[in-house]
C-alpha cells in the first residue's frame, strides 16, 4: 500500500511543501542564504544576503494531470514486468553466448514473460479506456460518461416526480376525499 492511498489530499498538498522551494520560500532564499543564519539577524551580523543565491529548485504547477489511481497501478506493474523481462532475455542471450545449460530455460521464460509484458501493456490501455469511459474527460466535451451522468440525473428528477405525486395520492385518499366533485 502506497504512502498516496494512506494520505488525505490536504496531508499530501502539505507533504508537497517539504523539502521543495516554492515561488514564495525562492524569494525568502534570496533574503536569506545561509541556512543556519535567519533573513532578519543578517543585520545583526554586518553582511548583506548576497542576491545571486537562488534554491536548487523551484517547484512549478504540473503541464499534466496526474494519472488516476488505477491506472497508474497498472502502469507501474507493466514497468516493472517489462523490466523482469528484458532482464530475462539479457540474461538468457549471455547464457547462450557462453553455452550454459541454464540457456534454453531462461529462454523459454524470456518468451512466456514477453507474452505477460504484452498483457500488462495493453492492461494498462484498456484500464485507462475504462477509467476515462466511466469518469468521463474533462477535455471532450461529448464525453460519454457525461451523457450518462446526464440521463441518471434525469432519471431520478423523474422518480421524485412521480414519488411526490403518489405521496399527493396517498394524502389526499386518506383524508376521506372519493373525489373532486
Amino acid at each position: 500500500m502506497g504512502s498516496d492511498e494512506l494520505m488525505g489530499t490536504a496531508e499530501r498538498s502539505g507533504a508537497l511543501g517539504e523539502g521543495v522551494a516554492t515561488s514564495e520560500t525562492a524569494q525568502l532564499a534570496v533574503q536569506a542564504p545561509d541556512h543556519d543564519i535567519p533573513a532578519d539577524e543578517y543585520e545583526v551580523y554586518g553582511r548583506e544576503a548576497p542576491s545571486h543565491y537562488r534554491p536548487l529548485w523551484i517547484e512549478e504547477p504540473a503541464r499534466r494531470r496526474r494519472l488516476p489511481d488505477p491506472v497508474r497501478t497498472a502502469a507501474v506493474r507493466a514497468v516493472l514486468i517489462i523490466a523482469v523481462t528484458l532482464i530475462q532475455a539479457v540474461v538468457a542471450f549471455l547464457c547462450t553466448l557462453a553455452g550454459s545449460w541454464l540457456a534454453f530455460p531462461m529462454v523459454l521464460s524470456s518468451i512466456a514473460s514477453t507474452v505477460v509484458a504484452t498483457w500488462a501493456a495493453l492492461d494498462v490501455w484498456v484500464t485507462r479506456q475504462v477509467w476515462n469511459q466511466r469518469n468521463g474527460v474533462v477535455s471532450v466535451p461529448s464525453s460519454t460518461a457525461r451523457a450518462l451522468r446526464r440521463e441518471r440525473r434525469k432519471a431520478r428528477r423523474q422518480a421524485r416526480a412521480t414519488e411526490r405525486s403518489q405521496e399527493r395520492i396517498r394524502r389526499r385518499g386518506s383524508a376521506g376525499q372519493l373525489s373532486h366533485s
